[in-house]
This record gives structure tokens, C-alpha cells and sequence, in this order.
């Protein structure tokens, strides 16, 4: 059984940043993929970075060049620094995995509010 547990978020001021982890039940070289989405109240799940193995991030144009995606393979742990948080990106922030049988996983989430 694969999991995974983001952690990190908090209320944050508008201008300040966090950094939020998702811990892997497993090793993160059994991924093709991860990934960190966003989803807001009333709003659709939306991509925010993605890693596909060791290749560099894709962000949302959203949050490019304020976030930073990144992964830790010797702690099974991947990374969202997040500065420069806006009001418009307060919202629950899921972490995601593909492994190479296609399947996907996703943690719990972890709540991210910017205040104005």
C-alpha cells in the first residue's frame, strides 16, 4: 500500500513563504512521477509542479518563479517552497504519484491559507 503525507501548511501573510513535504511510503525511484496540485473552495484541482523522475520541474504559470518543487530521494520526501504567497493561493495542497504501472496516488492534503 503506498502513502502519502504532506505536512507544512499553515496560515501564512500575504508576501511570506512556506514549505510544505510529502513523505513516501516508498522509494521515490518506484515513481515515473510526482507531482503537487491545488485545489480551492469551489474551484477544480489545478496542477502546480510537477517532477518527472529526475528531469527538472514544470510549474503552473501561476506560480512560476515563486515556487520551487524539488525531491529528496534519500528520505523518500518531495518539496514545495512556496514565497511570495499571494491570497489566490490559499487552498488544500495535495500531494500526487504515478508509478510505472500507471497508477496514481494522492495524500490527504494540507491546508495553505494566505491572508491579505
Amino acid at each position: 500500500q503506498v502513502q502519502l503525507v504532506e505536512s507544512g501548511g499553515g496560515l501564512v501573510q500575504a508576501g511570506g513563504s512556506l514549505r510544505l513535504s510529502c513523505a513516501a511510503s516508498r522509494s521515490l525511484s518506484s515513481f515515473n512521477a510526482m507531482g503537487w496540485y491545488r485545489q480551492a473552495p469551489g474551484k477544480q484541482r489545478e496542477l502546480v509542479a510537477t517532477m518527472i523522475r529526475d528531469y527538472m520541474p514544470n510549474y503552473a504559470d501561476s506560480v512560476r518563479g515563486r515556487f520551487t518543487a524539488s525531491r529528496d530521494n534519500a528520505n523518500d520526501t518531495v518539496w514545495l517552497q512556496m514565497s511570495s504567497l499571494k491570497p489566490e493561493d490559499t487552498a488544500v495542497y495535495y500531494c500526487n504519484a504515478r508509478d510505472f504501472l500507471s497508477l496514481v496516488y494522492w495524500g490527504q492534503g494540507t491546508q495553505v491559507t494566505v491572508s491579505s
